[in-house]
């Protein structure tokens, strides 16, 4: 498995794991399969209880770029992220999840990508779903490029990131578990430009297994509500009492996850007990939503799933898989005082030759 010529030391690859046993296999594979293989792959293992850890040693046995750690202590999200990007030696980053499945050209793109563009601090791909089976649920969706909003259009586990930005920024946060990637991202736009391949170069998996799914529901319920209200501007939630109540989106986003994992979403109860129903629009589809997924989500799915496919295909020509997309994301309030680079308009597209053209001026 060649890796690209003078790149040795460039690149870590790192993942934090626990408890994916039935699908890490798939995930490490799908990395030391890759088309550029000069990395280093730095795996914790964060307190797995499910066989994982055994899994992960046979690996390490049969290939010397992986370097194995183990623990019995679980750091949570935020803190195993930290963890494995600072036991990497590369000047370059690449993220991994342990039941996600990379394309065999991701890293390469990848690579290219950020050597083109000196500006440009993160690069992450589009994806496609994938349930716990591994079948494919979800299409690519490159009208989200066409329709920036303030949440990522690539998963977490896509993402390859220049080391010294991030350690610039503060790297994740503790206090954004379970959103920590798009708090990094808010901070990363700040010192330089996300990028973004149109090409689908990452199979997410939606599984009851995910970080989000595994860990305490009050929890989670209470960071992603903490992480909606922050890139909405809204005040911060008060810490009891009436005026305690979760906002909807929160169920919305929680009952995704389990919906494209191929289950019900089963987040009716809680979000008529739990979050902040108004007499509004928005409040009104999330019901509907949550109802529709008790009911049948098996033809919720379908309609989600044909929906992306015909916005996708209205906006093909406009996002060819040889270009380039520049995320314009909201930073976050948190902003350095000295001067960013400029940002791309939203819709920017940066063709290899626009860029070569951007280093020259």
């Amino acid at each position: 498995m060649a890796g690209a010529k003078g790149m040795t030391g460039r690149l870590s690859v790192v993942m934090p794991v626990r408890d994916l046993a039935p699908y890490v296999d798939a995930s490490i594979s799908s990395i030391l399969d890759q088309s550029f293989g000069d990395f280093e792959f730095i795996i914790r293992d964060d307190g797995s209880r499910d066989g994982t850890r055994e899994i992960l040693r046979g690996w390490a046995r049969r290939d010397a770029r992986i370097k194995l750690f183990e623990s019995d202590t679980s750091l949570g999200p935020a803190e195993s992220s930290n963890w494995v990007v600072a036991q990497a030696s590369g000047d370059l980053v690449a993220r991994m999840d342990g039941d996600d499945v990379a394309h065999p050209d991701r890293l390469r793109r990848q690579v290219e990508a950020l050597d083109r563009d000196p500006d440009a601090c993160l690069v992450g791909t589009l994806w496609e779903g994938i349930d716990e089976k591994g079948r494919r649920v979800r299409p690519r969706d490159r009208w989200r490029l066409a329709h920036p909003s303030a949440f990522a259009p690539f998963p977490h586990g896509s993402i390859m990131f220049r080391r010294a930005a991030f350690e610039r920024v503060g790297g994740y946060r503790t206090e954004a578990n379970f959103w920590e990637d798009l708090d990094l991202y808010r901070r990363l736009s700040a010192v330089g430009r996300l990028i973004v391949l149109p090409q689908a170069l990452y199979r997410h998996r939606s599984s009851v297994l995910s970080t989000r799914l595994a860990s305490p529901p009050e929890q989670v319920e209470a960071s992603v509500d903490r992480m909606y209200r922050q890139v909405n501007g809204l005040p911060a939630r008060p810490a009891s009492g009436a005026g305690a109540r979760l906002l909807p989106q929160v169920f919305l986003s929680l009952g995704s996850t389990r919906l494209w994992a191929g289950r019900s979403p089963r987040m009716l109860r809680r979000l008529l007990r739990r979050s902040a129903l108004r007499l509004d629009r928005a409040s009104a589809g999330i019901l509907l939503w949550a109802l529709w997924g008790s009911v049948s989500p098996g033809t919720l799915r379908f309609s989600l799933r044909s929906m992306a496919r015909l916005r996708d295909f209205t906006v093909r020509k406009r996002f060819p898989d040889d270009s380039v997309y520049v995320w314009d994301c909201p930073s976050a309030a948190s902003r350095p005082a000295s001067p960013a680079p400029a940002a791309e308009p939203a819709a920017a597209v940066l063709t290899p030759a626009e860029a070569k053209l951007r280093r020259q001026a």
